[in-house]
């Protein structure tokens, strides 16, 4: 270093050497050049990226963050529409399920109807055969009651209306035989209907006892009798509603 240097900074002299300041000033400066430049302490800093389970687990957090990022909320527009098709949904299973149920109440209000219409018709039907059944034996029985020894011929002929013809034979050989009485007798007798009811009925099979009211005339009462006689009248309803079967027609002239 030179003397005059020395000096200076020994003895506190207050020469100044030419150049000093000039010195001085490019030391500073190459200092505050150095301390501006990255040192070792920076690089080890930012050194390079960490590696292992630390690392994988920040990347696996940040692409979780990624993902929930991605996944955005539904639109209220569209979380409308799906609570609109649940509710509409639901709305047509519950019609669905009402009509269904009126479907089969229906079908059962329908099917006691027509069971109830069946039976009351099979017994409006068979009252109405029994009625019919029951006129039939009791214009019989006031028919074969009424007889006039002048002429029996109309007699004749309503003993045998109405009847079979295995029954009409049967019933033609009688009244000849009751002939023979009524002639001697003067015979002479009216008939007024009191009742008639079915006994039996049976496969279409009906037995009818007629009641009668008779007033009698003879040559061997003075006075008119009164007397009642019973007719049993089997008519077959399969059979064109014919007479197949008479009794007490004998009764009407005091006969077995």
């Amino acid at each position: 270093m030179p003397a005059d240097v020395k000096e200076t900074a020994h003895g506190n002299s207050h020469k100044r050497t030419p150049g000093s300041d000039d010195v001085g000033t490019v030391g500073t400066k190459m200092e505050a050049d150095v301390n501006d430049e990255p040192g070792d302490a920076d690089v080890v800093e930012s050194g390079p990226p960490s590696t292992g389970p630390q690392a994988e687990a920040e990347d696996k957090s940040g692409d979780a963050d990624v993902a929930d990022g991605d996944s955005a909320p539904e639109p209220p527009s569209k979380r409308r529409d799906t609570e609109r098709r649940i509710s509409v949904s639901i709305r047509a299973l519950a019609v669905s399920t009402l009509v269904v149920a009126l479907i089969a109440a229906t079908g059962v209000m329908t099917w006691l109807y027509l069971g109830a219409t069946a039976r009351f018709d099979d017994q409006a039907r068979q009252g109405g055969d029994i009625t019919h059944a029951e006129h039939i034996a009791q214009d019989y029985a006031v028919n074969a009651a009424i007889m006039d020894y002048k002429d029996l011929g109309p007699w004749k002929q309503n003993l045998v209306k109405g009847t079979t013809p295995e029954l009409s034979e049967k019933l033609s050989k009688a009244a000849v035989a009751m002939e023979q009485i009524l002639l001697p007798l003067q015979w002479s007798s009216t008939a007024q209907p009191l009742a008639a009811k079915v006994r039996t009925h049976q496969n279409g099979v009906y037995v009818v006892d007629a009641f009668v009211s008779v007033m009698t005339k003879t040559v061997q009462a003075a006075d008119n009798l009164q007397s009642t006689a019973t007719y049993s009248v089997t008519i077959d309803s399969n059979n064109a509603w014919k007479i197949s079967d008479v009794g007490g027609i004998a009764s009407a002239v005091g006969q077995k």
